[in-house]
């Protein structure tokens, strides 16, 4: 099969988001002045390690936003924002905050997630994830479409999971880390294979 996505694909659903996958799941926490927002994203990818800076895009727009969603409004608001990694065991928490709602509307307090606040920026994170990146904006690049706008961060703090730390190393935690796939589904990684780049040893 062939199709340029210009003209449609004639399938029952988009299959290009799963054939990117699988995609880490970044857990965004904002604080503006409607209050806190909890919402996850999977256009989410770390991109730079010195600075460290992490990545996330913003694909649709709601009513009471104007051109976008709750987290870009309030990162544009406040310049911060903070990403927690989704384990196993938060699956049917963070699915639960990706409820349209009303901004204003708490997903933390919605999904029952307890919030701690972050070290290094005025914002909320989740309290039991594996690892938060506390992040003070870059930039926000609007990319082609309606509602499509990319943001970069700078990582400023870094929070792990005593669990997640061994011998030195980030590490799974116990139920895994949540990856996701393409239309409603998602992959559990509990399983690393290490492999050494060709003359390292």
């Amino acid at each position: 099969m062939f199709y340029r996505p210009s003209e449609g694909h004639g399938l029952p659903h988009n299959p290009f988001n799963a054939i990117v996958a699988p995609r880490p799941i970044g857990w965004i926490a904002t604080r503006g002045s409607s209050g806190d927002n909890l919402a996850p994203y999977s256009f989410f990818n770390a991109v730079a390690y010195t600075p460290p800076q992490v990545m996330f895009a913003s694909t649709s727009a709601k009513a009471d936003r104007d051109d976008t969603k709750d987290s870009m409004a309030n990162i544009r608001e406040t310049g911060v924002f903070a990403v927690s990694i989704v384990s196993g065991d938060m699956l049917a928490a963070m699915n639960a905050t990706s409820a349209a709602v009303a901004a204003g509307v708490d997903e933390f307090a919605l999904a029952g997630v307890e919030r701690a606040d972050c070290v290094s920026i005025d914002c909320p994170r989740v309290a039991g994830a594996p690892a938060t990146l506390e992040c003070r904006l870059v930039q926000i690049v609007p990319l082609l479409g309606v509602a499509n706008f990319l943001a970069i961060g700078e990582v400023t703090g870094v929070h792990i999971a005593p669990d997640c730390l061994h011998e030195g190393r980030f590490a799974l935690p116990p139920s895994g880390l949540m990856a996701r796939l393409g239309y409603q589904d998602y992959a559990v990684i509990r399983e690393v294979i290490s492999l050494p780049r060709p003359g390292e040893g």
